[in-house]
């Protein structure tokens, strides 16, 4: 019998600078695949309906695409809903699961303090989790090792909880679930503000009201965390 290995594909949301209130969070979503499971229909559909919305093939940005910034600033709003609902349809249908361990800015006053809290958020995710995580024989990490303070902190604890653990750096656009990491970061974030009544005018005009995007959204994400 082959070995189960469960590919974990993890993008953040935040930075390690002081804090600012307009980013009180730092977000670190992971997404759970079972290597078994294959998504390469998936995949070749989701890449149809990306062209059938009228763009390249690329690396989905969910947070630029709702606030219609970076290479969506020309987008009409019907296009670019047409691609997140690609996106999004894209990840209902598939079988992963997801963690998302987050910590307060606000609660740490240098990047020592931050490194440490964070450090613990991930360990105690993974922990609480031990039984599902153990079940597999490998686990291979995912990350662009976009921040530097990340990828020493998921080196250390993947490497401490785990025996057989690997970690890739990854080109956004060469992997889809990378790209749902993304929108699990920008969602979970939004849930938070949604929590406040804090969306901004963008992501108002995007999901109408906080009440549609829990609807419409989060709800079903929700169903998919571990």
């Amino acid at each position: 019998m082959s070995d189960r290995i469960l590919s974990v594909f993890i993008d953040e949301s935040g930075d390690f600078g002081a804090y600012d209130v307009h980013t009180p969070y730092y977000i670190v979503a992971m997404i759970l695949h079972d290597q078994n499971t294959d998504i390469k229909d998936n995949i070749r559909l989701l890449d149809k309906h990306i062209i059938e919305a009228g763009f390249d093939i690329h690396a989905i940005h969910t947070g630029p695409l709702i606030r219609r910034e970076s290479i969506y600033s020309n987008e009409m709003m019907e296009n670019r809903k047409c691609l997140f609902n690609a996106l999004f349809h894209f990840s209902r249908i598939l079988d992963f699961k997801y963690v998302c361990p987050m910590i307060r800015k606000s609660e740490c006053p240098d990047v020592i303090t931050m490194t440490g809290k964070l450090s613990k958020a991930i360990k105690k995710e993974l922990m609480f989790h031990q039984d599902y995580w153990n079940s597999f024989d490998k686990v291979i990490v995912y990350y662009d090792n976009g921040q530097i303070e990340l990828t020493k902190i998921l080196s250390s604890v993947f490497n401490v909880l785990y025996a057989d653990v690997e970690f890739r750096k990854v080109q956004p656009v060469d992997y889809k679930l990378f790209q749902v990491a993304d929108m699990v970061c920008t969602l979970e974030l939004l849930s938070l503000k949604a929590d406040s009544n804090s969306f901004s005018r963008s992501e108002t005009e995007f999901f109408h009201s906080v009440r549609d995007f829990r609807k419409n959204y989060f709800k079903t994400l929700e169903k998919k965390h571990l």
